[in-house]
């Protein structure tokens, strides 16, 4: 694999624990399976990849390990089950979700990643895998990208401290990996908000504190508008609450979404939500987007969910298989009250008093990166949340404009 630049100066970084900080796309988990495969020449080594759930190693380290591993021709076995590569040497590679910290216990290794170090849990390094590198005095490379100022943010400060001398911290934009084009990271900036922007491709720390909805500008995302006759389809997000159900009514033009009414009724349910929505926009397409947790909730009597209520309504009902992050959530919403390019794709109509209470009063948690529900502001911004995130989904990755072509960095296996 030729290496870029930067890649260059943290391979050659003799520092026992590495923390490695870097953009979208940079290259850093190729970088880490190519140290993984320098230690395992060694015959007897014991070299662990460490991701945040079973299901993303499996996904994308594994897939990647077993092509470049076979390419080698150096693989003596491999466990599917158990995701763990056995080398002609001895040498074993095993891949391990921190979802299952009991997997993770017993052995002492000899070189360990973590990838994506902002998406687990401290402990997980603390209590478990800090101790299996003791007896061996193995060395470990910590690589993602940043969230918010969690403990993968003080161990990158750990690497800028000199006096931590078995400590070092390299931090890399996306631009500066080398493998994506400019015409990408343009897309991105029109795609992503500000801070999301920043913090996925410059790799900034940024801090989840104050308003969440921080896109949102009474000036240029609130308008006073007149629906057009020919609009025939409207697009509403639903909150399912009894206390109250909330949704929020739009359609869509010119790639901008125009959001021209609001609903909540309190002490209510499903069936009562849809009969107001009926009652007001007779002849139109629906299409809902609603809590993914409609698929089980029922809120009405009868034994029906709300989905199978709104499909029987005459619905068209958008909804994902599960929940998106709600981080992730509060990125899209973001993201089209203000891109970081500054198009802003959510226009509120003046009416809406409710939203626009909520849009500008919502606050995080105090010491969390998640909303504050404890003040009544977070049933419009769910609903909101639902629709637009359906409709405009964050990508998290983007295409490398050329291949990363991998070779070992000198001389056959021991």
């Amino acid at each position: 694999m030729k290496l870029s630049e930067p890649q260059t100066i943290v391979s050659q970084d003799e520092r026992r624990f590495r923390v490695l900080v870097t953009g979208r796309r940079f290259g850093k988990t190729t970088l880490a399976i190519r140290e993984v495969c320098y230690v395992a020449r060694t015959p007897g080594r014991v070299c662990w990849i460490v991701c945040p759930s079973y299901r993303q190693a499996k996904q994308i380290s594994w897939i990647k390990l077993k092509q470049i591993l076979q390419d080698l021709r150096w693989v003596k076995k491999i466990n599917e089950a158990e995701l763990t590569i056995t080398l002609k040497n001895g040498s074993r590679i095993c891949l391990r979700g921190a979802d299952n910290p009991d997997s993770l216990r017993g052995v002492g290794i000899d070189f360990l990643v973590m990838d994506e170090c902002a998406d687990i849990e401290e402990s997980a390094w603390t209590t478990v895998l800090r101790p299996t590198l003791s007896d061996t005095k193995g060395r470990a490379m910590f690589i993602g990208t940043p969230k918010g100022m969690n403990w993968f943010y003080d161990l990158y400060q750990r690497g800028q401290n000199p006096e931590e001398q078995e400590w070092g911290s390299h931090q890399y934009t996306t631009v500066e990996g080398g493998w994506v084009d400019q015409e990408e990271i343009d897309q991105a900036k029109k795609d992503l908000d500000l801070k999301t922007y920043r913090q996925e491709y410059e790799a900034t720390w940024e801090t989840y504190s104050g308003v969440i909805y921080y896109g949102f500008n009474m000036e240029h995302n609130v308008k006073n508008f007149e629906v057009p006759d020919e609009q025939t389809m409207f697009h509403i997000g639903m909150d399912f609450n009894l206390d109250p159900m909330s949704a929020v009514v739009s359609y869509l033009k010119d790639d901008k979404l125009y959001i021209f009414d609001e609903i909540q009724i309190w002490s209510s349910n499903t069936d009562e939500l849809v009969q107001e929505i009926h009652s007001r926009y007779k002849n139109k397409k629906l299409i809902a987007y609603p809590d993914p947790a409609s698929r089980q909730r029922k809120t009405s009597a009868g034994g029906k969910t709300d989905l199978s209520i709104l499909q029987n309504a005459g619905f068209v009902c958008k909804v994902p298989n599960r929940h998106m992050a709600v981080r992730d959530r509060v990125n899209s919403v973001n993201s089209k009250l203000c891109s970081a390019s500054g198009f802003r794709g959510v226009i509120i109509h003046s009416k809406c008093r409710n939203l626009l209470n909520s849009i500008t009063k919502q606050v995080y948690k105090e010491g969390t990166s998640l909303p504050d529900k404890t003040q009544g502001f977070d049933h419009n911004m769910d609903a909101l949340g639902y629709l637009v995130s359906f409709l405009y989904p964050l990508t998290r990755d983007i295409a490398r404009s050329k291949p990363q072509r991998f070779t070992v960095r000198t001389g056959a296996m021991k």
